[in-house]
């Protein structure tokens, strides 16, 4: 006799059905964060190909891309790059250190954040360039003055970050690590990190971008112009012309001296 029973589906067809959809919207969502750029880029192309014009000022990407091109043919692009990621690395590197040691001591200790706080405050509001001549003084004219710049602009959004990170730490939660009797350590590797790391990522983020545009990408341009990203796109040279202007402006987040 023959079952009328419906056939069932085999398990792995039913994950494959299920799982290419998951891989389409995986790579479709980065997409649609460049659809944009695009169709501005390809509009502007079609804008300065039909004529209406002459792309002087604003190069079309076709433009850009062949300089981007000779640049790096000749290893002058390697060199600039290369030069602007060591100082926003050592810079990002020394204003993240400083930057989460003072704001993980004002935030877990309230003497500590009357005494130091009011200060960092203070300093904040200093604009970007006040800090030149200062540097320039200070430092010389050279590699440390720049480093420093950009170390300032990481370190206050970092530091603002992790004390405001503890401090709305929820007190229910420490209490109870105070009923089990953890000890300071135990305290803060239980309870306090990762409570704050979501915020102190965030924090990351914002003082890489402060640090490169801000402290260093309109500041450091007053000091010495070789060897980085923004000297060679301020003050173009040779064959590329106004070609490599908007090379800088969209590497400006790795650019500590784009001014």
């Amino acid at each position: 006799m023959i079952s009328d029973a419906p056939v069932l589906q085999q398990p792995s067809d039913t994950a494959e059905t299920a799982a290419a959809p998951s891989r389409v919207a995986r790579y479709a969502r980065p997409m649609l964060g460049v659809l944009l750029p695009l169709t501005l880029a390809l509009g502007w192309e079609l804008v300065v190909w039909s004529g209406w014009s002459n792309g002087r000022l604003v190069p079309p990407p076709s433009r850009v891309f062949a300089t981007i091109t000779e640049l790096a043919r000749s290893g002058e692009l390697v060199r600039h790059i290369t030069a602007t990621l060591w100082r926003v690395g050592l810079g990002f590197a020394f204003g993240v250190v400083a930057g989460t040691l003072l704001g993980a001591i004002s935030g877990y200790w309230s003497l500590a954040r009357r005494l130091l706080d009011p200060t960092v405050q203070a300093l904040r509001a200093i604009p970007s360039l006040a800090w030149v001549p200062l540097f320039i003084l200070w430092l010389g004219i050279f590699e440390t003055s720049k480093i420093a710049l950009i170390a300032v602009g990481v370190f206050f959004p970092v530091y603002l970050g992790v004390m405001g990170a503890i401090l709305s730490v929820d007190r229910k939660i420490v209490e109870v690590g105070r009923t089990f009797r953890l000890s300071g350590v135990a305290m803060i590797r239980r309870i306090l990190l990762p409570a704050v790391l979501p915020a102190y990522v965030v924090s990351l983020r914002v003082g890489l971008g402060l640090g490169c545009t801000r402290a260093g990408a309109a500041a450091g341009g007053a000091l010495a112009r070789r060897a980085v990203l923004g000297a060679r796109c301020l003050h173009p040279q040779g064959s590329s012309g106004s070609s490599a202007r908007p090379l800088g402006r969209h590497a400006a987040d790795l650019d500590p001296r784009h001014a």
